[in-house]
């Protein structure tokens, strides 16, 4: 397995590391579209993968200014683990964005 700057909480397979990273390293180099298409592509593989839902939301509130689709999302990681602070945080900032605090 190739070494990875964090731990595999969520246990993800190697494809699916490298793939993220990809993702990240895209949206680093502000190629959005590419970054985009990478994780919705990945969530099509596992719609509750919480990796790509957190960066995706992060893609969509941030880069593209899209808040009602960050919020959605950063409510999908919060149904499947309420107790993620940094969705919860990110959702409560950019709900204040779409008049929903």
């Amino acid at each position: 397995m190739t070494d990875h700057p964090f731990e595999n909480t969520y246990d993800l397979s190697n494809e699916q590391l490298l793939t993220l990273e990809q993702a990240e390293d895209s949206m680093l180099r502000h190629e959005l579209g590419k970054a985009e298409d990478l994780l919705l592509k990945m969530l099509e593989e596992d719609e509750h993968c919480i990796p790509v839902l957190n960066n995706l939301a992060h893609l969509y509130g941030r880069h593209f200014s899209d808040f009602e689709k960050a919020v959605e999302l950063y409510e999908r990681v919060l149904a499947l683990e309420p107790d993620n602070a940094w969705a919860r945080d990110a959702r409560r900032r950019y709900l204040r964005y779409v008049g929903r605090d």
